[in-house]
Protein backbone atom coordinates (compact mmCIF):
# COMPACT_ATOMS: atom_id res chain seq x y z
CA UNK A 1 0.00 0.00 0.00
CA UNK A 2 1.50 3.33 -1.03
CA UNK A 3 1.60 6.59 0.90
CA UNK A 4 -1.46 7.99 -0.89
CA UNK A 5 -3.62 5.01 0.06
CA UNK A 6 -2.37 5.19 3.63
CA UNK A 7 -3.20 8.87 3.74
CA UNK A 8 -6.70 8.27 2.38
CA UNK A 9 -7.35 5.59 4.99
CA UNK A 10 -6.26 7.86 7.81
CA UNK A 11 -8.30 10.86 6.67
CA UNK A 12 -11.48 8.89 5.96
CA UNK A 13 -11.19 6.89 9.17
CA UNK A 14 -10.86 10.11 11.18
CA UNK A 15 -14.06 11.46 9.64
CA UNK A 16 -15.98 8.22 10.26
CA UNK A 17 -14.82 8.11 13.88
CA UNK A 18 -16.11 11.65 14.40
CA UNK A 19 -19.47 10.63 12.93
CA UNK A 20 -19.64 7.50 15.09
CA UNK A 21 -19.14 9.68 18.15
CA UNK A 22 -22.11 11.81 17.12
CA UNK A 23 -24.14 8.60 17.04
CA UNK A 24 -23.03 7.63 20.58
CA UNK A 25 -20.73 4.89 19.27
CA UNK A 26 -16.96 4.68 19.63
CA UNK A 27 -14.38 4.37 16.92
CA UNK A 28 -10.62 4.07 16.63
CA UNK A 29 -8.14 3.40 13.86
CA UNK A 30 -5.20 1.05 13.44
CA UNK A 31 -3.07 1.12 10.28
CA UNK A 32 -2.55 -2.65 10.26
CA UNK A 33 -4.35 -5.83 11.24
CA UNK A 34 -1.50 -6.74 13.58
CA UNK A 35 -1.79 -3.48 15.51
CA UNK A 36 -5.59 -3.72 15.53
CA UNK A 37 -5.39 -7.18 17.10
CA UNK A 38 -3.14 -5.89 19.88
CA UNK A 39 -5.48 -2.96 20.56
CA UNK A 40 -8.61 -5.14 20.57
CA UNK A 41 -7.02 -7.64 22.97
CA UNK A 42 -6.19 -4.71 25.28
CA UNK A 43 -9.90 -3.88 25.45
CA UNK A 44 -10.83 -7.29 26.88
CA UNK A 45 -10.56 -7.69 30.65
CA UNK A 46 -9.30 -10.87 32.28
CA UNK A 47 -12.07 -13.36 33.02
CA UNK A 48 -14.45 -11.96 30.40
CA UNK A 49 -17.03 -14.09 28.60
CA UNK A 50 -16.46 -13.36 24.90
CA UNK A 51 -18.81 -14.27 22.06
CA UNK A 52 -17.31 -15.04 18.66
CA UNK A 53 -19.48 -13.55 15.92
CA UNK A 54 -19.15 -14.81 12.36
CA UNK A 55 -16.31 -12.85 10.75
CA UNK A 56 -13.62 -13.66 8.22
CA UNK A 57 -11.95 -10.38 9.23
CA UNK A 58 -11.22 -11.47 12.80
CA UNK A 59 -10.21 -14.94 11.62
CA UNK A 60 -7.70 -13.58 9.10
CA UNK A 61 -6.24 -11.33 11.82
CA UNK A 62 -5.46 -14.34 14.01
CA UNK A 63 -7.43 -12.54 16.68
CA UNK A 64 -9.05 -15.52 18.34
CA UNK A 65 -5.77 -17.22 19.13
CA UNK A 66 -4.71 -14.03 20.93
CA UNK A 67 -8.02 -13.65 22.79
CA UNK A 68 -7.77 -17.25 24.01
CA UNK A 69 -4.49 -16.39 25.77
CA UNK A 70 -6.07 -13.70 27.98
CA UNK A 71 -6.15 -15.10 31.55
CA UNK A 72 -9.56 -16.42 32.56
CA UNK A 73 -11.29 -15.57 29.29
CA UNK A 74 -13.96 -17.98 28.11
CA UNK A 75 -14.92 -17.88 24.42
CA UNK A 76 -18.41 -18.82 23.24
CA UNK A 77 -17.53 -20.22 19.82
CA UNK A 78 -20.29 -21.56 17.53
CA UNK A 79 -17.61 -22.49 14.99
CA UNK A 80 -15.72 -25.06 17.05
CA UNK A 81 -15.05 -28.18 14.97
CA UNK A 82 -17.27 -31.10 15.88
CA UNK A 83 -20.26 -29.14 17.16
CA UNK A 84 -23.61 -30.43 16.03
CA UNK A 85 -26.01 -27.93 14.40
CA UNK A 86 -28.02 -27.94 17.62
CA UNK A 87 -24.95 -27.26 19.75
CA UNK A 88 -23.82 -24.46 17.44
CA UNK A 89 -27.25 -22.83 17.63
CA UNK A 90 -27.25 -23.07 21.42
CA UNK A 91 -23.84 -21.36 21.49
CA UNK A 92 -25.30 -18.53 19.42
CA UNK A 93 -28.12 -18.15 21.93
CA UNK A 94 -25.65 -18.11 24.81
CA UNK A 95 -23.70 -15.41 23.00
CA UNK A 96 -26.44 -12.92 23.84
CA UNK A 97 -25.39 -13.22 27.50
CA UNK A 98 -21.68 -12.57 26.86
CA UNK A 99 -19.72 -9.69 28.36
CA UNK A 100 -18.17 -8.88 24.97
CA UNK A 101 -19.01 -9.73 21.38
CA UNK A 102 -16.34 -9.48 18.69
CA UNK A 103 -17.30 -9.53 15.02
CA UNK A 104 -17.15 -7.32 11.95
CA UNK A 105 -19.62 -5.31 9.90
CA UNK A 106 -20.52 -5.99 6.27
CA UNK A 107 -20.26 -2.28 5.51
CA UNK A 108 -19.95 1.12 7.18
CA UNK A 109 -21.01 4.41 5.66
CA UNK A 110 -19.01 7.63 5.69
CA UNK A 111 -21.53 9.11 8.10
CA UNK A 112 -21.15 6.22 10.54
CA UNK A 113 -24.03 3.81 9.86
CA UNK A 114 -23.34 0.09 10.30
CA UNK A 115 -24.94 -2.08 7.62
CA UNK A 116 -25.30 -5.85 7.99
CA UNK A 117 -27.17 -8.74 6.40
CA UNK A 118 -27.59 -12.11 8.12
CA UNK A 119 -28.83 -15.58 7.33
CA UNK A 120 -30.27 -16.46 10.74
CA UNK A 121 -29.91 -13.13 12.55
CA UNK A 122 -27.80 -14.20 15.51
CA UNK A 123 -24.93 -11.86 14.65
CA UNK A 124 -27.01 -8.74 14.18
CA UNK A 125 -29.15 -9.65 17.20
CA UNK A 126 -26.07 -9.58 19.43
CA UNK A 127 -24.84 -6.36 17.85
CA UNK A 128 -28.13 -4.72 18.73
CA UNK A 129 -28.82 -6.14 22.18
CA UNK A 130 -27.34 -8.57 24.69
CA UNK A 131 -23.57 -8.41 25.18
CA UNK A 132 -22.44 -5.51 27.33
CA UNK A 133 -19.77 -4.49 24.79
CA UNK A 134 -19.55 -5.00 21.03
CA UNK A 135 -16.22 -4.67 19.23
CA UNK A 136 -16.32 -4.63 15.44
CA UNK A 137 -13.12 -5.02 13.41
CA UNK A 138 -13.70 -3.34 10.05
CA UNK A 139 -11.24 -3.08 7.18
CA UNK A 140 -11.30 0.16 5.21
CA UNK A 141 -12.38 -1.85 2.14
CA UNK A 142 -15.84 -1.97 3.74
CA UNK A 143 -16.34 1.79 3.71
CA UNK A 144 -19.20 2.94 1.47
CA UNK A 145 -20.20 6.52 0.61
CA UNK A 146 -23.84 6.15 1.66
CA UNK A 147 -26.54 3.70 2.69
CA UNK A 148 -27.52 2.74 -0.86
CA UNK A 149 -23.98 1.89 -1.89
CA UNK A 150 -23.39 0.05 1.41
CA UNK A 151 -26.40 -2.19 0.81
CA UNK A 152 -25.34 -2.79 -2.79
CA UNK A 153 -21.87 -3.77 -1.60
CA UNK A 154 -23.34 -6.32 0.79
CA UNK A 155 -25.80 -7.84 -1.69
CA UNK A 156 -23.56 -7.96 -4.76
CA UNK A 157 -20.18 -8.66 -3.17
CA UNK A 158 -20.11 -9.76 0.47
CA UNK A 159 -23.07 -12.13 0.24
CA UNK A 160 -22.05 -13.94 -2.99
CA UNK A 161 -18.46 -14.36 -1.78
CA UNK A 162 -19.68 -15.80 1.52
CA UNK A 163 -22.00 -18.18 -0.32
CA UNK A 164 -19.02 -19.40 -2.35
CA UNK A 165 -16.94 -19.76 0.83
CA UNK A 166 -19.61 -21.82 2.58
CA UNK A 167 -20.20 -23.96 -0.50
CA UNK A 168 -23.90 -23.31 -0.97
CA UNK A 169 -25.35 -23.78 -4.47
CA UNK A 170 -27.33 -20.54 -4.53
CA UNK A 171 -27.58 -18.72 -7.89
CA UNK A 172 -25.11 -16.02 -6.78
CA UNK A 173 -22.42 -18.70 -6.48
CA UNK A 174 -22.75 -19.14 -10.23
CA UNK A 175 -23.20 -15.54 -11.35
CA UNK A 176 -21.30 -13.66 -8.64
CA UNK A 177 -24.25 -11.27 -8.24
CA UNK A 178 -27.45 -11.31 -6.21
CA UNK A 179 -30.69 -12.06 -8.07
CA UNK A 180 -32.83 -11.94 -4.89
CA UNK A 181 -33.21 -15.73 -4.95
CA UNK A 182 -35.56 -17.74 -2.75
CA UNK A 183 -33.14 -20.64 -2.38
CA UNK A 184 -33.46 -22.81 0.76
CA UNK A 185 -29.90 -21.83 1.74
CA UNK A 186 -30.39 -18.12 1.07
CA UNK A 187 -28.16 -16.14 3.44
CA UNK A 188 -29.67 -12.71 2.64
CA UNK A 189 -32.57 -12.83 5.09
CA UNK A 190 -32.28 -10.11 7.72
CA UNK A 191 -31.03 -6.56 7.33
CA UNK A 192 -29.72 -4.41 10.15
CA UNK A 193 -28.89 -0.72 9.89
CA UNK A 194 -27.47 0.66 13.12
CA UNK A 195 -27.70 4.45 13.12
CA UNK A 196 -26.83 5.01 16.75
CA UNK A 197 -27.08 3.68 20.28
CA UNK A 198 -28.72 4.78 23.51
CA UNK A 199 -25.91 3.11 25.49
CA UNK A 200 -23.04 5.44 24.66
CA UNK A 201 -19.87 3.58 23.75
CA UNK A 202 -21.40 0.08 23.85
CA UNK A 203 -20.37 -0.40 20.20
CA UNK A 204 -16.71 0.20 19.35
CA UNK A 205 -15.66 0.12 15.70
CA UNK A 206 -11.98 -0.61 15.15
CA UNK A 207 -11.26 0.65 11.63
CA UNK A 208 -8.23 -1.02 10.07
CA UNK A 209 -6.09 0.32 7.21
CA UNK A 210 -6.06 -2.97 5.29
CA UNK A 211 -8.42 -4.91 3.03
CA UNK A 212 -9.90 -7.50 5.35
CA UNK A 213 -12.84 -9.85 5.09
CA UNK A 214 -15.68 -9.57 2.63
Amino acid sequence: MDAHQIGWNEKVAKSIIENLDKRRMEGSYAPSAAQAAVEIVAMIPEGALVYRGGSMTTTSMGLWEKVAKIPGVKIIDPYLPGLSPEEAMEARRQGLHADIMIASSNAITLDGKLVNLDASGNRIAAMIFGPQKVILAVGMNKVAPDLESAMARVKHYAAPVNVMRIGFKNPCAETGLCIDCKAPQRICNMWSIIEGHMAKGRIHVKLIGENLGY
